[in-house]
């Protein structure tokens, strides 16, 4: 039996960003959302360009984030057009280029303050 490691909200938000971004996510953000809502502390958002993508993408979150716990609920996975991962105090969101455009939870939340991403994981930085 594994012992599930502590993390904080902050760290795991972290953690999601960084875990989407090893598989070439783009448009990656996190949002203090915790004064606006109930729901979560940080929303993490990122997109994919094709359903195979996304599906990496949150997989890859899943797998990354087992160490710290189970996710209390996946939706989208089979489909992978939009997937959500609910960690209770973390929600990451993973969108098809097209359907972030229409759902807009960047505009829904543009009063949430952004939290910076480490540099170390914005592969699109490195490629310079």
């Amino acid at each position: 039996m594994s012992v599930k490691k502590e993390i904080s909200g902050l760290d795991r938000a972290i953690k999601c960003a960084e875990m989407a971004l090893d598989k070439k996510a783009y448009e990656v953000k996190i949002l203090e959302i915790a004064r606006l809502s109930s729901i979560a502390d940080y929303l993490v958002i990122a997109t994919g360009t094709s359903d195979k993508q996304v599906q990496a993408i949150a997989e890859s979150v899943r797998t990354g984030l087992k160490p710290f716990g189970k996710p209390l609920d996946i939706e989208g996975m089979a489909e992978g057009k939009w997937v959500v991962i609910d960690y209770g105090d973390v929600l990451f969101h993973v969108f098809i280029e097209d359907l972030r455009r229409y759902y807009d939870l960047d505009g829904l939340w543009g009063a949430a303050p952004p939290v910076e991403i480490p540099e170390k994981f914005l592969w699109e930085v490195k490629k310079g």
